[in-house]
């Protein structure tokens, strides 16, 4: 049966699932919200969805499913709601920027017994997938040292960082997750050092722009973390595993894959310039994913339970970065 699915928000992450949702056979947009009804109109264009108020969504007892892309502020308060009226809830990270805000909001979830997923959508990578299925197979002995690489084009406007909770709860976020993933252990302590390298008006509006991140787990396994909010050769996104028997590694992806060898040298095409392009696959097997999680009673991956944990360790990194201090979980 296709599920009929509607869409909260509009922007350039809500294009990404339109068109994700659009090629999948399972399901069917048929809903979109969106503050801006200029681009909820271009979306329902696109999709042959309509138009409706998120009022109107939430009543309509024949969509089966939500996603929620509307700005963080907003993420809590619609994952509630929807549990609530029954349907099942795809939202975007963060829960919320708040902690006690986002406890509350599992909590709701729990009582309801309401489906949600988050979105994490690095564990769907292709590339990352296979370094996991790597260490499931034991390729590489035991997991001992996880090392991200994680480095933005640029640095997004002054407009966003002021809302975005800062490099923690909005970029490395995603890397806390993914650390966790292939480590296999929880994290119990976490070390950052972070500055101000890129842009002054970052470190004037609160926050930082680079980052380095030691998390360790109880049994001594560790993950590094590097960020940066600008890299001039493009999106850098690299994974590397080390074990006991070996490692495993995702490089850099490339929109093509070519190298030229010249009296020049070797090169090859630039990166990706952003993660619309970089992950791709990744959406659409998040997707793919929901509305696997949909249709059986299976644990959602990522669960709200993991978006609490990838909060509260960005809160632990921010308060490790500036009081320069060791936090344990």
């Amino acid at each position: 049966m296709v599920k009929k699915l509607a869409l909260l928000g509009a922007g350039r992450i809500g294009k990404v699932h339109a068109r994700a949702i659009a090629e999948d056979k399972r399901a069917r947009l048929v809903a979109v919200a969106d503050a801006f009804a200029e681009a909820a109109q271009a979306i329902a264009d696109a999709s042959g969805a309509e138009v409706k108020t998120i009022e109107q969504i939430e009543a309509d007892a024949s969509i089966d499913g939500v996603l929620i892309c509307t700005p963080t502020n907003t993420h809590a308060d619609l994952i509630e709601r929807f549990v609530r009226a029954g349907k099942a809830v795809f939202c975007e990270k963060p829960i919320d920027l708040d902690v006690k805000r986002a406890e509350a909001c599992a909590e709701v979830v729990r009582s309801v017994g309401g489906k949600v997923m988050l979105g994490f959508n690095r564990r769907f990578d292709p590339h990352f997938r296979a370094v996991r299925s790597a260490i499931d197979e034991g390729r590489i002995g035991k997991v001992e040292m996880v090392t991200i690489t994680s480095r933005d084009p640029g640095a997004p406007p002054a407009e966003y960082i002021k809302v975005s909770g800062g490099i923690f709860r909005d970029m490395t976020i995603h890397d806390f997750d993914i650390a966790r993933f292939m480590l296999g252990e929880e994290i119990t302590s976490v070390m950052a050092s972070a500055s101000v390298l890129v842009d002054p008006k970052i470190g004037e509006l609160g926050d930082f722009d680079s980052a380095s991140i030691v998390l360790t787990t109880a049994s001594g396994r560790q993950a590094i973390i590097s960020n940066s909010r600008r890299a001039t050769y493009g999106y850098d996104q690299r994974v590397e595993v080390h074990g006991s028997l070996g490692s495993v590694a995702a490089e850099n992806q490339r929109p093509v894959s070519i190298e030229v060898a010249n009296k020049d040298g070797y090169t090859r095409p630039p990166l990706h310039d952003f993660f619309m392009t970089r992950y791709t696959a990744a959406y659409a097997a998040e997707i793919s994913s929901f509305l696997d999680y949909m249709e059986q009673d299976a644990a959602p991956s990522p669960s709200i339970e993991d978006g609490l944990i990838a909060l509260k360790l960005a809160d632990a990194a921010l308060k490790s970065a500036r009081e320069k201090v060791v936090v344990t979980l």
